[in-house]
Order: structure tokens, then C-alpha cells, then sequence
């Protein structure tokens, strides 16, 4: 575990958060107190992530989003 107070922090976020993201446990102090643990962000499973996957491999046809028109009639839009 390493510990760094908050102008050292200030002055080497970048080297301690690359610390961080490899694995090392890096706390920030204040006044010599433990303040902050840095943690890497854990990846999430979002719908963001899948964006561009289908891209070229789906068509959508010109009519997607007409209703044929039995189910118009069934809701009663026609």
C-alpha cells in the first residue's frame, strides 16, 4: 500500500492512478489522516459498450415501423 498526501497527489495524479489501475492499493492523506483510497473503475456491462456491434450485419427495412393492417384494425388506429 502506498500513501501520498494531497499536494504530492496534485502533482502526480496521472502516475498515481496508473499505480492504481495496475493493481496497487493508493491512498491519499490529509493533514496525515487516510482520506481517499484510488480504485480502478470496474467495466460495466451497459448497453453503451454494445454500440456498433451490428453495425453491417443487420438490415432494417423501409416498412419497420408500419403496422400491417389487421393489427391497425385490431387497436383501432385505421
Amino acid at each position: 500500500m502506498a500513501e501520498f498526501g494531497m499536494h504530492e497527489a496534485k502533482t502526480n495524479l496521472s502516475r498515481l492512478v496508473e499505480r492504481a489501475m495496475a493493481g496497487e492499493e493508493v491512498v491519499l492523506t490529509r493533514r496525515g489522516k487516510r482520506a481517499v483510497r484510488l480504485v480502478p473503475e470496474a467495466e460495466t456491462n451497459n448497453f453503451a459498450l454494445l454500440r456498433g456491434v451490428w453495425e453491417g450485419k443487420v438490415e432494417i427495412r423501409e416498412d419497420f415501423d408500419e403496422l400491417p393492417d389487421d393489427i391497425a384494425d385490431a387497436f383501432g388506429i385505421r
